[in-house]
């Protein structure tokens, strides 16, 4: 099943001599269990790909279905609740409340969705002991290091049942140890069934994928299917 469908989109901003073409009617699908990665040079439309596939910014032109929903004929709510329910977001900074516990941030989204809170922190421990964190539940974020914070951010995203992941640089505030374990952490998400799109700038990271988008200016520039590895991924971004 197909959980992500970006068909012909477009995004641009401004008017006249100071139009920026963000998206160039970019097409992606993104199957349930799947993790597609994309890849692009700064300011090549990676960022805006991901936040109007996450319902958080409309495009100029196109359409855009999350699970078989088509958002242009979603109700604002209806995109909220979408989000709450079926999208999980990872950017590079973690995003994590500071006086809230590790449980209590992943536990959060839930309790947003009116989940009991009881339950939605059943749901948030056992999401944190499927990352190794059971140990860390009660600590605060500044508790906890940079991989640490992000395998709870992680944790948040996937809780209850979340179905299309979208990360943003996950693994960029990491060193490589980390930025492995969180890539690993994002493929096994997709071994139960989670999509997954994945924005990096590592070649090395982005071989995890099942597929490899490559974007410049806009558009999509050539795509790669089960990345034979890092070296050939490189030349497709200079």
């Amino acid at each position: 099943m197909s959980m992500l469908e970006l068909r012909r989109v477009s995004r641009v901003y401004g008017q006249g001599a100071a139009e920026v073409h963000a998206l160039r009617e970019v097409s992606l699908e993104v199957d349930a269990g799947t993790m597609v990665a994309v890849m692009g040079p700064s300011g090549s439309g990676k960022s805006t790909l991901l936040t109007i596939a996450g319902s958080l910014e409309v495009p100029s032109s196109g359409q855009v279905l999350v699970a078989g929903q088509d958002l242009a004929a979603t109700s604002r709510n209806d995109k909220a609740r979408l989000r709450r329910q079926l999208i999980g977001y990872v950017f590079q900074d973690f995003n994590l409340l500071p006086g809230l516990t590790a449980a209590e941030n992943v536990a959060l989204p839930l309790e947003l969705d009116g989940v009991g809170g009881r339950r939605a922190r059943e749901a948030g421990l056992r999401a944190l002991d499927g990352l190794g964190l059971a140990d860390r539940a009660s600590s605060y974020p500044d508790q906890l290091s940079g991989g640490e914070r992000q395998r709870v951010a992680i944790a948040r995203a996937v809780v209850g049942d979340r179905r299309l992941l979208l990360a943003d640089e996950p693994s960029g505030a990491l060193d490589s140890v980390n930025g492995e374990a969180v890539m690993h952490m994002i493929h096994a998400a997709c071994g139960q069934g989670v999509a997954a799109v994945v924005v990096t700038h590592d070649a090395q990271l982005a071989a995890w994928a099942d597929r490899v988008v490559h974007i410049r200016d806009g558009h999509i520039a050539g795509q790669t299917a089960s990345a034979p590895g890092p070296d050939s991924l490189l030349g497709q971004d200079r």
